[in-house]
């Protein structure tokens, strides 16, 4: 069968999950070139959309934050609503709508707890809420200011009041008379257009390793120091009892970084061959949150599916063989 057809492909492929949780998904992907595992990577990026604050409106900022740099500071605070139920903001001119946006407030003002007291000297946190009101304003702060009937539509729906992700990300310290009042407007948008839009702390991928022995076995005295001068620990020792000990590789090798420790000794250095697996690929993807990791995934191989048939069509109005 030729192996760059699409059914070779969808024969030989496969995603092999080896760690799930709320935050991270480890995966294999098998059977895939390169240039494909690229694709995957970058659409996880960079093109996964999401809900992040566009457009700042201070009305009041005496903290020692500059306006410019509070704003940006609030358009990376994670924004834990469905990009799912929102269209894009296309264009400058067309309003902000129930449709196409969230709006939140912010109003906090630091003042002391005993106004007519004396003035006491503060030297850390702790100090600062014994003394203060408001001394730290956190994004938990954020309220949201439903427009339109979103209130209604979210609640019929069961969907959960928009928020930021984490309350307790800090954005500013205060002191008595300073305060911040200003309004946001969240977008959809995509990590292309701004990291703040990523969906991901991290997405990234290696070739799983392909180690193997050549010629004689590793034995005795050469497998435990064979053991010995790896980092990673990816040799171990199998005993043959009265034939003594050999040098075996655990796990397949898996926990391989290709430091090459282990062929710097003029012993191994012919008896350990160190490859990688040109088509096997193992992914991190680790969320922000917004999405589980495994629905990240699956938007991802859905948005790359969507760009395949795009360019086939293109490809088969031309004329060309696909």
């Amino acid at each position: 069968m030729d192996q760059t057809s699409l059914r070779y492909f969808i024969e030989n492929s496969d995603i092999r999950i080896k760690k799930l949780d709320a935050e991270e998904i480890i995966f294999d992907l098998v059977g895939a070139e390169p240039p494909l595992a690229n694709a995957l990577r970058r659409i996880l990026i960079a093109e996964i959309p999401t809900m992040a604050i566009e457009k700042v409106e201070m009305w009041q900022n005496t903290s020692i934050i500059p306006d410019e740099n509070l704003a940006h500071r609030m358009g990376l605070i994670p924004i834990a609503a469905d990009p799912r139920l929102f269209e894009f903001h296309s264009s400058t001119a067309k309003p902000y709508d129930a449709t196409n946006s969230l709006r939140f407030k912010l109003h906090i003002e630091c003042t002391r707890k005993n106004p007519g007291g004396p003035r006491v000297e503060i030297k850390d946190a702790h100090d600062e809420e014994r003394h203060y009101n408001n001394a730290s304003v956190y994004s938990g702060d954020l309220e949201w200011v439903p427009i339109g009937d979103q209130r209604e539509r979210f609640a019929a729906e069961g969907i959960a009041e928009p928020k930021p992700l984490h309350d307790d990300i800090l954005i500013a310290k205060l002191r008595p008379g300073q305060e911040i009042e200003m309004e946001l407007v969240c977008e959809k948008g995509i990590g292309r257009t701004h990291a703040k839009w990523s969906p991901v702390c991290t997405a990234y991928y290696r070739n799983l390793p392909d180690i193997r022995f050549t010629g004689a076995p590793i034995v005795n005295e050469e497998a435990e120091e064979l053991k010995r001068v790896c980092p990673m620990g990816v040799f171990d020792i199998e005993d043959l009892g009265k034939k003594g000990k050999k040098a075996v590789i655990k796990d397949g090798g898996i926990a391989c970084t290709t430091c090459r420790e282990c062929i710097r000794d003029e012993r191994f250095a012919k008896r350990v061959d160190l490859g990688k697996h040109k088509e096997e690929f193992e992914f991190h993807v680790e969320t922000v949150g917004i999405y589980t990791p495994d629905d990240l995934v699956i938007e991802a191989l859905a948005k790359l599916k969507e760009k395949a048939v795009f360019w086939y069509d293109q490809v088969s109005k031309e004329g060309l063989n696909c």
